[in-house]
């Protein structure tokens, strides 16, 4: 199910709620547009480009006009859901966007990018002042000025191993406000923690501690949007039990400290033209 958020011409954004079950065949789907979209919830599989990946909360599914892809849920029963910002080919010209790295498929969940995105989920459902069009431009910014991490295609995966590290990853995911180390990360699978941490790589191209920070910065960013809780208890429930570590974690992340983000919901155009400002330094660097 999709309902449709903007729509101006060049940039559509779009709210997919999937109804695909595991008995659900999967079937081909073609990208219409330059299309950049953002796990919100849940997880599923994706074929496109020659290649296999599993998209998780935090992740981005990519696209190029034309380019086929076919999404699985070979693991879970309906619940993924996505925020989809679709461009036309004037506007990613116009933002300098480099169409080579929209054809790499897919991207496993990143800090950088996550603590834009649920900027813009907020603005998609109406909770902050900022205008969805101009997240989903931030968002596009940020992803593009990244030299992102990618997924390690080298060693294949069984099919039941990917089940059992996408369980884990979920798993992680829910328990993100507490203390996880590897081996009870490997444990949840039933594996050695140096194979747990080879295979997790592969499949999901972030290791368990990377996932694990990246959740809580994520938790972190929606709660600073959707409530006026202390920064510091934001913190501390979203798993961190350091403040410092937090503040410097969120600002390498977000490109403004924890309390510059919250304001940026309040439409504070300084601080939004700060973030833009850095994004577009860190573009030509």
């Amino acid at each position: 199910m999709a309902v449709k958020i903007l729509s101006d011409g060049d940039l559509r954004v779009l709210d997919y709620k999937c109804e695909a079950t595991t008995v659900d065949a999967p079937f081909p789907e073609v990208h219409q547009r330059y299309s950049l979209s953002y796990v919100r919830k849940g997880s599923f599989g994706c074929k496109t480009l020659g290649r296999r990946f599993e998209l998780l909360a935090g992740g981005l599914l990519l696209g190029c006009p034309d380019d086929e892809f076919v999404c699985t849920h070979d693991h879970h029963d309906c619940g993924d859901e996505c925020l989809s910002f679709q461009l036309s080919d004037g506007l990613l010209e116009s933002l300098g966007g480099q169409r080579k790295k929209w054809r790499i498929g897919a991207l496993p969940p990143i800090a950088e990018i996550a603590v834009i995105a649920e900027l813009a989920q907020s603005a998609a459902w109406g909770k902050t002042d900022v205008g969805v069009d101009e997240a989903g431009l931030l968002l596009v910014a940020r992803f593009q000025s990244l030299q992102s991490d990618s997924y390690d295609t080298q060693e294949k995966v069984t099919p039941h191993s990917r089940r059992l590290i996408v369980n884990v990853a979920d798993w992680i995911e829910a328990h993100s406000d507490r203390p996880i180390d590897l081996a009870q990360s490997a444990r949840q699978a039933g594996q050695s923690p140096y194979h747990f941490l080879r295979v997790f790589k592969s499949t999901l191209g972030v290791t368990p501690h990377q996932h694990l920070i990246r959740c809580r910065l994520r938790h972190a960013a929606r709660r600073l949007l959707e409530d006026d809780a202390p920064i510091t208890k934001v913190a501390l429930n979203v798993g961190f039990e350091d403040i410092s570590n937090f503040v410097r974690s969120f600002h390498r992340a977000a490109g403004v400290s924890p309390r510059a983000y919250r304001h940026l919901a309040a439409s504070d155009r300084k601080f939004f033209q700060e973030v833009e400002k850095r994004v577009g330094s860190n573009r030509r660097h």
